[in-house]
């Protein structure tokens, strides 16, 4: 019984996390206080969903680009 506990708590768990799951696959620069907001204000569903938008709206740490082409003249 205790076993099936734990392995229900995985997914539960993945659900809880899921805005700093979001933000570390989408590399965000805020990824640190995305999963603070997530571990301290998501017991209230309003600093959960507010996590949520902040992981899918912050840009990337980095952003990938064409280098301009080469004119020889």
């Amino acid at each position: 019984m205790h076993m099936l506990f734990a392995l229900a708590l995985i997914p539960f768990g993945a659900f809880h996390f899921l805005p700093t799951i979001v933000a570390a696959i989408r590399n965000s620069r805020h990824l640190l206080a995305i999963f603070l907001v997530n571990l301290l204000l998501s017991w209230t569903a309003i600093g959960w969903v507010v996590a949520l938008i902040w992981a899918f709206t912050s840009e990337p740490k980095w952003e990938y680009g064409y280098a301009p082409a080469r004119r020889y003249y």
